[in-house]
């Protein structure tokens, strides 16, 4: 689905990323963890085109994604909420996302149902604009927006953020049911460890924009090596999670 091959992002003397060679694919739950100014968001725009590479190229279904569009037609992402267009309610932007891959209103209606829940009566029908709702809210508005169209490929950064437990506990049952349901292939990154390790059967760990650890995680068998290499102790807080950032 993804290959990665000798990609290199500088900013001035800082190297963001730097992998040679990687592959993610058709069908994985893949994690990308790291501590702050790992790349993980870097890594991400370069994936979806948003930052121009200094060397080397990323390919999704062998198309590279500098060279053509088609890869966003089954690509769904949410990065942040400087993808929202915050002068639209909320409504509005679903419908506006939908018409782009010729669902009707009927259709979006259709499928926000699954998303009730996550919403929690909170979302639609509330007449005011994207702007005026709260981070944890227009998160919801993202992630909703990015599954809309049923992508072949969806693409979270840090999907956790600013939600309550009960909607962390919602969107990880609706990711896992995504791509079992779907066969579609889920990347997120994330600084919650345990949801990391409760979702992803494999977890990319970053460091200095290098992966330096692919880890397959099997019944939970990823936990004890992220908890070792951030040097986590039973002391620590149950809701392991690392200092939150954009790269």
């Amino acid at each position: 689905m993804i290959y990665i091959s000798n990609l290199q992002k500088n900013f001035g003397n800082k190297c963001a990323v730097n992998i040679e060679q990687y592959s993610i694919k058709e069908g994985e739950l893949q994690g990308l963890v790291g501590n702050n100014g790992a790349g993980k968001t870097t890594l991400f725009r370069l994936i979806l085109d948003l930052l121009k590479a200094d060397r080397g190229n990323v390919t999704i279904k062998n198309i590279d994604v500098t060279q053509s569009e088609e890869w966003k037609q089954y690509t769904g992402a949410f990065i942040d909420d400087g993808f929202l267009i915050d002068y639209l309610t909320p409504e509005e932007y679903f419908y506006f996302i939908g018409k782009m891959y010729g669902l009707k209103k009927e259709e979006v209606n259709e499928r926000l149902q699954p998303f009730e829940r996550f919403m929690n009566g909170e979302v639609i029908g509330q007449k005011k604009y994207i702007r005026n709702y709260s981070a944890g809210n227009k998160q919801k508005i993202g992630i909703i927006s990015a599954m809309l169209h049923h992508p072949q490929l969806l693409i979270l950064d840090e999907p956790f953020n600013f939600l309550d437990p009960s909607s962390q506990s919602v969107i990880k049952h609706l990711l896992r049911r995504y791509n079992e349901e779907h066969g579609a292939t889920v990347l997120i990154s994330s600084h919650n460890l345990n949801h990391t390790v409760d979702i992803c059967r494999r977890i990319a760990l970053l460091e200095n924009g290098v992966i330096i650890r692919d880890i397959h995680n099997v019944n939970n068998s990823a936990e004890k090596e992220l908890e070792a290499y951030f040097e986590i102790t039973d002391d620590d807080n149950n809701n392991i999670a690392l200092p939150s950032e954009q790269e």
